[in-house]
């Protein structure tokens, strides 16, 4: 049995049909991933970054870190000048004139076409021109534009963002994509990126170098130069991919997998620990003591990923500290002490598990998109420096070659060493949350796949409890009278709150998967793959 679960119903279907043809969960997830590239654009795409967690029955684990960086023109004060405040939602800083936001400078190097060849190339079966021929033809003929989208394009994100509208017209090759002079294009209107088309054509025969070392890489460096981005040539030559193990821990007697620093994993094995003295089960979802059990975990974890998290490469990390269970002990103490344990977001997320028990969780992203393309090239880059420190001398400070902090969590949970769970999301700082409590409803409330990612929501990051609509007003009112400020948001499926993307093992081996409803999401199941 195969099965894969993304944000995206088209592609998701294009990976199943890889599988379907032989080809492998890395397979799938690769092509996957080019195809959401081209039909969801803001969100992802090979001007980007992200993350990998590879598992294999016969090689075991592998995570496979392709994170924007810093160019080599980034000066540690640069925008210390100009700095408003951090963003409410902890996602990024807001500067004067959205520098670190849109535009050149907010674009660091890109790293997702060198991390999804890493990734074929070791794990897969499949060519690279096979991986990435299935988007070509949707971007020269184009496709129907979908409500979630449009949404994007439109909804407001509130005053810590630049407005999405304006955001994907920043750069006249950009308008000239997304628009039609300026005019957005219409739900299930058909849209043409014949420039992608080219661009995926010339990597597909090329293969990587064309986008680091050739044509490509020479027409990239030379439009930041142009307009004063810090990306050079030499930085697209050097840009390396980190092969590494994921950081792990254990939940209930199930060992944890995830992506570790600077990505969210040691803040889920946090949030784990924290919770795993307590009974989550008896109290059911939602409930008043339940609600409490999470916002007490967040409250910790968060506070401490915004004093250590940032790149290892850089920033001495005190991960067996963090981790250590009798850490998580001693919070729980202050808790029932009667204490606190400590006083917007674009990407996108593909799970697949193949018949032969490989699996792939695969998160990948432009951040919020900077609204940058490059005339002739066709697709959007990143706007990845919007989470970088700009006041020196911090963790997550600039400097060059750095990567920035993310919540990108890619997870799996085993049983005796057999995959039990794997889980992502797209969503910013919110992805560790929901990832948290996707992992509770499957562990402890006993849910279904669909149950656990359509279940209501709270979040919390450090100052306000955010509750999803159908949290009910007992519930928040017991919050509050704990002493938290609650809003209680209007949307029953709200797109603050994370999407997270999960497949779950039963013990027979039967899989079943969700992808939230809070998007366009898919799960395409394949029950005579062989």
């Amino acid at each position: 049995m195969a099965i894969i679960v993304c944000p995206q119903p088209q592609a998701a279907e294009i990976g199943l049909d890889v599988m379907r043809r032989g080809g492998n969960a890395v397979d799938a997830a690769v092509t996957c991933a080019f195809v959401q590239g081209v039909i969801d654009p803001q969100m992802c795409g090979i001007g980007g970054c992200g993350a990998m967690l590879v598992h294999s029955p016969q090689a075991g684990d592998a995570l496979i870190e392709f994170y924007g960086t810093a160019g080599s023109r980034v000066r540690e004060d640069q925008w210390e000048r100009l700095f408003i405040r951090e963003a409410a939602d902890r996602y990024g800083y807001v500067l004067q004139g959205w520098v670190n936001d849109v535009g050149y400078q907010s674009v660091a190097v890109p790293g997702t076409v060198a991390g999804l060849y890493e990734a074929l190339t070791r794990f897969g079966s499949i060519s690279w021109e096979e991986a990435i021929e299935p988007a070509i033809p949707l971007a020269r003929q184009g496709f129907p534009v979908a409500g979630f989208m449009h949404g994007y394009w439109t909804t407001d994100y509130g005053p810590d963002v630049v407005p999405n509208t304006q955001r994907i017209q920043i750069t006249p090759a950009a308008k000239s994509i997304y628009t039609h002079d300026g005019a957005l294009y219409a739900i299930g209107e058909v849209m043409v990126q014949t420039d992608l088309a080219r661009t995926l054509e010339r990597l597909a025969s090329e293969g990587p170098d064309v986008f680091y070392r050739g044509d490509v890489a020479r027409a990239i460096a030379a439009d930041f130069t142009v307009n004063h981005g810090f990306i050079t040539m030499e930085d697209l030559e050097s840009y390396k991919v980190n092969v590494t193990e994921p950081i792990r821990g254990t939940y209930r007697g199930l060992e944890v997998a995830a992506a570790g620093p600077p990505a969210g994993g040691l803040t889920l094995l946090q949030m784990l620990n924290f919770l795993e003295g307590y009974d989550l089960g008896a109290h059911g979802w939602p409930s008043t003591e339940a609600a409490r059990l999470l916002v007490e975990s967040m409250a910790w974890a968060v506070a401490d990923r915004e004093l250590h998290i940032a790149d290892p490469r850089f920033v001495e990390i005190p991960t067996g500290a963090l981790a250590d269970k009798k850490y998580a002990a001693k919070a729980r103490q202050v808790v029932a002490n009667g204490a606190r344990a400590h006083d917007r977001a674009d990407t996108t997320h593909v799970c697949v598990v193949d018949d032969g028990g490989n699996a792939v969780s695969l998160s990948h992203t432009l951040g919020s998109a900077s609204g940058v393309v490059t005339p002739g090239l066709g697709f959007g880059y990143n706007d990845y420096m919007n989470c970088f420190d700009p006041r020196p001398g911090r963790p997550n400070s600039l400097h060059p070659g750095k990567t920035r902090v993310t919540m990108m969590t890619p997870t799996m949970v085993f049983d005796a060493q057999k995959l039990r769970v794997c889980v992502g999301a797209p969503g910013g700082t919110k992805i560790v949350s929901s990832v948290l409590q996707v992992l509770v409803n499957v562990l402890d409330h006993q849910m279904s796949p669909v149950e656990a990612v359509s279940a209501p929501r709270v979040d919390f990051q450090g100052e306000v409890v955010q509750a999803e609509a159908r949290i009910p007003r007992t519930v928040c009112d017991g919050l509050e009278r704990l002493g938290y400020t609650v809003n209680r948001r209007t949307l029953n499926y709200d797109s603050y709150f994370a999407r997270p993307q999960v497949i779950v093992a039963e013990k027979d081996g039967f899989l079943s998967g969700a992808s939230d409803p809070r998007k366009d999401g898919g799960a395409a199941y394949d029950t005579e793959t062989t």
